[in-house]
């Protein structure tokens, strides 16, 4: 089927265009703004957080690096503070947030940059032309309208722009085509945190070292490995009041600012449902809706402390682990994992596990051991003005697996704007810049 070539106006122009608001989107576009490009972030929702705010993906996982706090992420922690939000437990290295806080402090923070923030607005197509991205697509209010840009950061977490602009993408495990399994989380509040709390310990789950206001109850059953709360859940499938794929994965935290209430990291919805097709994403909605009542009347029927609590919320995104990958200039593998491999060009230092749900491998690696994610996995070979950032950078399935967390995404975002800015500055094409320069030069304006 073909449509209609039609005039399309162009309705703003930038230095640098984001395109996604997630975890990777608003550092880049913080960054590429405070380094003097003038920034537009694109985000098809109504907050800028994505994971964070939208999917509600909470804590943040740490990298477990010492010192690999970015300046933004040190910002953002300040931020969080200054509006009564202690991130830091004091015990474990989570960094607990609250979703509406966050997208608060974030819209502040790219409104006090300078960044153009264009909300409701989906990303269609890209024009191209001798390697270089001159236009995106996007539908608005207004119908379609272009964005003409300088230099493009992919933030999208699914690769849109790249695949678009006919980069090469990889999908799924390399072994089987499964995408790691997606999660459709759900607030509940009404929660005797304390009758909770005393319940897990007397059932001998210990699992979180730390007590409300920061707590977190976890896992029945995951990966074949049995929890103290596995035999109420069993019961529960064993009444119908659940089934086995309920069970599967069971974990919820408490929010900060919000007593009460929960971030339930589940239902993760089975793998058969691909990341990485429209008709499956719609599907799995509709099926992990359904979970979350399942799960909802069990525990409030079941779990002291849960007796008089309620769904207060449910994510207006899909929780996607894993979809579509570049294939950039480098691809890390496992082996950069396994060997803590370094590299000239490091944005990013993570030591998280190899944390891929739905297959049967990991590793962790020892305190103090890690590894790097070079500049050249955020560039490609077809496109000279294009970055990518966050979770669908050039890697494998596996390494993917540890990389995808929020802190890691929101250092490489942060390090894309910071090469935008630089590749205004220098007139040097993104994908032929030399990162230790880029790290003199963005010296000045780190916040």
């Amino acid at each position: 089927m073909n449509y209609s070539k039609k005039d399309i106006p162009v309705l703003f122009e930038a230095d640098c265009c984001v395109c996604g608001g997630g975890t990777a989107g608003v550092p880049a576009a913080v960054m590429a703004a405070r380094g003097g490009s003038g920034t537009i972030i694109v985000e098809k929702g109504v907050s800028v957080g994505g994971a964070q705010t939208r999917a509600l993906v909470l804590p943040f996982m740490p990298t477990f690096v010492e010192g690999s706090d970015t300046p933004i992420i040190t910002e953002i922690k300040k931020r969080m503070l200054d509006e009564g939000i202690d991130m830091d437990d004091k015990v474990t290295a989570f960094g607990w947030f609250n979703p509406e806080k966050i997208a608060y402090i974030y819209d502040k923070m790219l409104q006090e940059a300078g960044v153009k923030i264009l909300y409701n607005a989906d990303l269609i197509d890209a024009v191209t032309e001798d390697k270089k991205i001159r236009y995106v697509i996007v539908n608005t209010i207004e119908g379609l309208v272009a964005i003409k840009a300088g230099v493009f950061i992919d933030c999208t977490g699914d690769a849109v722009l790249a695949r678009i602009s006919g980069v090469k993408t990889e999908k799924g495990f390399e072994k089987t085509g499964n995408n790691q399994p997606m999660s459709f989380r759900f607030e509940m509040g009404g929660i005797d945190l304390d009758r909770l709390y005393e319940y897990t310990r007397s059932i001998n789950d210990n699992w979180c070292a730390t007590k409300p206001p920061y707590f977190e109850i976890a896992l029945a059953r995951h990966r074949d490995i049995k929890y103290p709360l596995e035999p109420l859940f069993v019961a529960g499938f064993e009444r119908g009041e659940l089934t086995e794929e309920d069970i599967e994965y069971f974990q919820a935290f408490t929010i900060t600012g919000k007593p009460g209430c929960m971030s339930m990291n589940c239902p993760e919805i089975p793998v058969k449902f691909k990341a990485t097709r429209a008709a499956d994403l719609s599907d799995a909605i509709v099926y992990a809706r359904s979970m979350i009542h399942r799960i909802s009347k069990f525990v409030i029927k079941n779990i002291p402390g849960f007796e008089k609590a309620y769904i207060s919320r449910e994510a207006s995104m899909i929780g996607a682990r894993e979809s579509f990958r570049i294939v950039g200039k480098y691809q890390m593998t496992e082996n950069d994992y396994h060997e803590r491999r370094k590299f000239d060009d490091a944005v990013a230092k993570t030591a998280w596990y190899i944390d891929a749900h739905g297959e049967k491998v990991g590793e962790y690696l020892a305190k103090g051991e890690y590894y790097e994610i070079p500049y050249r996995a955020l560039i490609t070979n077809e496109i000279d003005n294009l970055i990518v950032a966050g979770r669908c950078i050039s890697a494998t399935f596996i390494l993917q697996a540890s990389m995808r967390i929020q802190p890691t995404c929101m250092s490489l975002g942060e390090a894309a704007g910071a090469a935008a800015a630089y590749s205004k500055k220098r007139g040097i094409a993104v994908n032929a810049i030399e990162w230790d320069k880029v790290e003199n030069d963005i010296k000045a304006y780190k916040k």
